[in-house]
Parts: structure tokens; C-alpha cells; sequence
């Protein structure tokens, strides 16, 4: 994936969860597509979808619990997973995380 987005649309408004712990601005693509960039502090959240999402590490590493599972994966800066629309995942960080979520 490439380092830069180029003739996007930014939402000013940040996404906000978990009392400020985890932040995001949404980007949007003029073929519609939507990502949201994000940062977490250390913590263990969950998250619902509605649609597919695809979130890329930026910096950090995480543990994931995803749907169907029973065993945890760690991802790594770099590294990326994909969530199945309509399902939650687990997410547990000992440290910061630099994120960018892709939807669709």
C-alpha cells in the first residue's frame, strides 16, 4: 500500500471511542471508497462491523481475536487483517498503535 492518499476528502470531526483512548478521521475517495486513519492507546477494546474491513498497520502491534476464533494473533507494523461484515473482533494493546482501516 502506498504511504500517501492523493485527491481524498478529509472529515475534520474525529471518530472518537473508549472514553478518547481510540481516535480516527475518516478519508474519503472520490469512487466512494471510505478509510479511516486511527490511533489507539494501550488498552483491550471490541469492535463491530457492517462492512468488510481491512485495517493496515501502520506502527504497533496488537493482538486480534477475530470472528470464529479461538486463538489470538499478533499483527505487527506492516502487517495487515481482514474482518469478515457483520462480526466483532478483540483487540488487546501493551503499547500505542498507528492504524489505517479500509471498508467495503
Amino acid at each position: 500500500m502506498s504511504d500517501n492518499f492523493e485527491n481524498v476528502t478529509i472529515v475534520k470531526k474525529a471518530n472518537v471511542y473508549f472514553d478518547g483512548k481510540v481516535t480516527s478521521r475518516t478519508v474519503l475517495f472520490a469512487d466512494g471508497t471510505r478509510k479511516t486513519l486511527g490511533f489507539m492507546m494501550p488498552g483491550e477494546y471490541e469492535f463491530g462491523t457492517g462492512s468488510r474491513e481491512i485495517m493496515e498497520m501502520l506502527n504497533g502491534e496488537m493482538d486480534v481475536l477475530l470472528p470464529g476464533q479461538e486463538n489470538w494473533q499478533t499483527f505487527k507494523t506492516g502487517q495487515s487483517f481482514e474482518v469478515p461484515p457483520d462480526s466483532s473482533f478483540k483487540l488487546k494493546l501493551k503499547g500505542a498503535v498507528d492504524y489505517c482501516c479500509s471498508y467495503g
